[in-house]
């Protein structure tokens, strides 16, 4: 895999040190996305694709796509100045064997991008479906994977319509070859590459930066600000930018009040709009789309009383068991490790070390809840079949998603710790991809520099 810092990832990397010294996060240019876009995308067909392929057993991948119906595979393929498949698109990945180049080919008017050729002749052969088994003939594949799945939809995009009409003009003996493409889907969609990790973390920290902002005493005053006005903020913030929110954030508010039940609420409700007070712990669930790439993040604020100067101790230990519960979370990934298997071992080390915990980690990147192991689930904390049977492979991305109940005495109430962090699994450990919250915000910021 190329591992050269390109002109664009510096010019990104400059960018958020401008970031960091003016607080105001930077993006690159539309042209400038596009061409970093097309970059990745050419170095991933190279060296990403044949090793999924070859480990998968499959020698050819066809991807089939009408505009405005586009299966969420071919959009990763596409280039960056396609928006949607044009017309019928259909694109042809063959291996045709170890220590050779795969052979990319589109059966369209045309050459899909840099990568894909065109491999279709309207005027010697009109129908395009007979021009694609002829090429399927032709090459004498042992498979023919396309994209179904019972276990995920975004290696579920061939519709029922293609599926039919290319089965119907397969030679009958091509017909049989066809399988599931869903783990090389799959792999291809969850494996990240050096590069795009280089500018991955950029990317969650222009995230973090976002929150930070929108939990600060520039958004928030206590007693007038309510969630809904921080929400707004952010999706205002988000698109100020010229990033895209991949889902509409919530913020959320623990407090004292014991006839407050908020800590219950179920996590398929958005919560109630409540106007923010001192003493109040904030929540947000935020996430972005950059450079075809996703964030999701939960972090947490405290709003200060006026004689305080800190978060309340109490509170303080509490984000230390989220921690912990991190913790305890990445020590069991291993590689080939099923989902269900590390939120078994994890959930057992937290009962053994009094954790309440409830943990819903999931992958990360070209999708928010992207395709690959599934660990746990908000209302299943038990094995989650089939997603949850996937094993873990290296080079893959997770927001590493859960909750710790705490019981605070002051408060006379159990709260939940809800923290979600970006992270990347190198085969070996997990690292937190621009850092994890280890200390809990504070609106306002603190001014040490002010005395009483």
């Amino acid at each position: 895999m190329l591992k050269k810092i390109t002109l664009f990832t510096f010019l990104l990397c400059a960018s958020m040190i401008s970031m960091a010294q003016e607080f105001t996060p930077k993006v690159l240019s539309v042209k400038d996305q596009s061409a970093l876009i097309d970059q990745w995308l050419a170095e991933r067909v190279k060296t990403v694709l044949p090793e999924i392929m070859r480990r998968e057993g499959i020698d050819m991948w066809v991807i089939v796509s009408r505009e405005y119906n586009e299966d969420p595979v071919i959009k990763t393929l596409l280039p960056s100045t396609w928006m949607a498949a044009r017309r019928r698109t259909i694109l042809v990945v063959y291996d045709p064997g170890a220590g050779k180049d795969l052979e990319l080919m589109a059966i369209a008017r045309y050459d899909v991008g840099e990568a894909f050729k065109r491999a279709w002749n309207p005027d010697q052969q009109p129908d395009q479906w007979k021009a694609l088994s002829e090429l399927v003939a032709s090459k004498k594949p042992k498979k023919i994977a396309v994209n179904t799945s019972d276990n995920y939809g975004h290696a579920d995009g061939i519709n029922a319509t293609e599926l039919t009409l290319f089965k119907a003009n397969l030679r009958p003996a091509d017909a049989q070859k066809i399988v599931s493409a869903e783990k090389v889907a799959v792999g291809w969609l969850e494996t990240r590459t050096p590069s795009e990790m280089v500018v991955y973390q950029q990317i969650v920290a222009i995230a973090h930066q976002i929150i930070a902002e929108g939990f600060s005493e520039k958004v928030v005053q206590p007693g007038v600000t309510t969630t809904e006005d921080i929400v707004w903020w952010y999706r205002q913030r988000i698109a100020d930018l010229g990033l895209t929110a991949w889902f509409h954030p919530t913020v959320d508010i623990q407090r004292a009040d014991p006839e407050s039940f908020d800590h219950l609420r179920s996590f398929s409700k958005r919560p109630d709009t409540q106007t923010v007070q001192p003493g109040d712990l904030l929540h947000v669930d935020f996430g972005i789309t950059y450079l075809r790439l996703n964030t999701d993040t939960q972090q947490l604020a405290y709003v200060l009383k006026p004689t305080e100067t800190a978060p309340p101790a109490y509170l303080v230990e509490a984000l230390k068991e989220g921690n912990r519960l991190q913790d305890i979370l990445t020590s069991q990934f291993r590689t080939g490790r099923s989902g269900n298997e590390i939120l078994r071992a994890a959930r057992a080390q937290a009962g053994q070390e009094g954790i309440k915990a409830t943990i819903y980690t999931h992958p990360i990147g070209y999708h928010g809840h992207a395709a690959g192991p599934t660990i746990g689930m908000w209302d299943n904390q038990g094995d989650t079949p089939g997603s949850g049977d996937y094993p873990l492979y290296p080079n893959t991305c997770y927001s590493i998603e859960l909750n710790a109940a705490v019981y605070i005495e002051a408060w006379d109430k159990e709260i939940r710790v809800m923290l979600e962090e970006d992270a990347f699994f190198d085969g070996e450990s997990v690292r937190y991809i621009n850092g994890r919250q280890t200390k809990l915000l504070t609106i306002p910021r603190l001014k040490p520099h002010l005395g009483n």
